[in-house]
């Protein structure tokens, strides 16, 4: 969207209009046809059924807010989801303000985007400056902010931005190349860190520096790039890994690598959770599988799992846990577990008969530390209707194997759908 388009769908009338949208007939073209009828121009009429379409796309991320905001796509795909933005507000507001008094928590949100971040610290007490390289995104998140008079955004390059009598600073950082999009719209993404905007190396010299700081980047950042001193915290929400952020200064709570799961229960793993030695039966099957959540994966701290779970190490290399005892207890929320049938021959020929037999026609297949290609594999077992099972390659020991399981429900607990 370009500055005119967006000045356009700024109008009243024209917002009003994208708040009527589904007073419209369904479908691309009948609304198309009917917004051109009523005397919108071809770009507005484009602006407004992609504001549409973002809208109900962000639910996921934003729930009821999403109807009164506006997007970008790119901007959309870098949001921050809100429970995931409250939680960085949490830790922003409770470092303090840096003179120690109680007046409100001043933010200064150097790359706010669409504002989602910006729009969690405002609404939870804080003061907050934002600014963001694009006039145009610019312009989005000061719309997205209206309504929260602690809040002001200007267009600008976060290296320029003022920051002096600011208690905090929050960098999420560009990480989608400018320039040619592809089919959806969408950027592709940058994998050098120094490409960021700003980049990785002046965010982190810059949050060294401040009262309190936080770096929202991507989950699969290399662990080699965790400065030195600093909290790095992998999260999930709902069992998608959405980001790493790192933490300085006041709003650090333990320096080195955290997890944190959130979801219907919340779990909080930290490096020094870790056992010294996690050799103690590796190799050995149990009657449950368990597999971590996957910020608890990307962050490195499987085995800080093991004493809670009761658990062992499949295999030394590979994110899977094993267990004789049903999972239970806080630590819990931080695996999916399955019951382990039986061990199945690896070869599909083996593999097919044993699954019929047993009336399995439906399977879900898992891998780790397995050289296979699961639809491949689904489509040469060729198998016959029947009831539905959850197969598993991995590695035993150094032994390759294939577990039939079925998902575990702890009692108490609604089965998964």
């Amino acid at each position: 969207m370009d500055r005119t388009t967006l000045a356009e769908l700024l109008d009243v009338s024209v917002l009003d209009r994208l708040d009527r949208i589904d007073d419209l007939p369904t479908g691309d073209l009948a609304r198309s046809a009917a917004l051109r009828k009523e005397g919108f121009s071809a770009e507005v009429t484009a602006a407004l059924l992609t504001q549409a379409q973002l809208r109900t796309e962000a639910v996921g991320k934003l729930g009821p807010y999403a109807a009164e905001m506006l997007f970008t796509r790119d901007g959309l795909a870098q949001a921050t989801r809100l429970p995931v933005a409250a939680h960085h507000a949490q830790r922003l507001l409770a470092a303090g303000r840096a003179d120690g008094s109680d007046s409100p928590v001043r933010i200064a949100d150097l790359g706010c985007g669409i504002g989602v971040d910006a729009f969690a610290f405002a609404g939870l007490g804080a003061e907050v400056r934002a600014v963001d390289a694009d006039e145009v995104t610019a312009a989005i998140a000061a719309f997205n902010l209206r309504h929260l008079p602690g809040a002001e955004v200007a267009h600008g390059l976060a290296e320029d931005a003022e920051s002096d009598g600011v208690d905090a600073l929050w960098f999420d950082p560009a990480r989608r190349r400018v320039g040619r999009a592809n089919a959806r719209g969408a950027t592709a993404r940058i994998a050098d860190p120094d490409e960021f905007s700003p980049s990785l190396t002046w965010v982190v010299d810059r949050a060294a520096k401040a009262h309190a700081a936080g770096v929202k980047l991507g989950p699969a950042l290399d662990h080699d790039l965790i400065p030195a001193g600093a909290e790095a915290q992998w999260v999930s929400h709902d069992g998608d890994v959405v980001e790493v952020c790192l933490y300085f200064g006041a709003a650090r709570q333990r320096p080195g690598r955290s997890a944190l799961v959130m979801g219907e229960r919340t779990l909080l793993v930290h490096e020094d959770d870790v056992p010294a030695t996690d050799e103690d039966g590796i190799g050995r099957l149990g009657e449950y599988l368990l597999e971590p959540d996957g910020a608890i994966v990307r962050a490195g701290l499987v085995t800080a799992l093991t004493g809670p779970l009761q658990a062992r190490r499949l295999n030394p290399s590979i994110a899977y846990l094993t267990t004789d005892v049903a999972p239970t207890g806080p630590a819990a929320a931080g695996v999916t577990a399955y019951e382990i049938v039986d061990v199945l021959p690896a070869k599909i020929p083996s593999l097919r008969k044993e699954l019929i037999a047993r009336g399995i026609g439906s399977v879900v297949i898992k891998k780790r530390g397995a050289d296979i290609v699961p639809d491949q594999v689904r489509r040469q077992l060729k198998l016959p209707k029947g009831e539905r099972a959850t197969l598993v390659f991995t590695r035993l020991g150094d032994k390759h194997v294939v577990l039939l399981t079925q998902p575990f429900t702890a009692p108490g607990t609604a089965p998964e759908s």
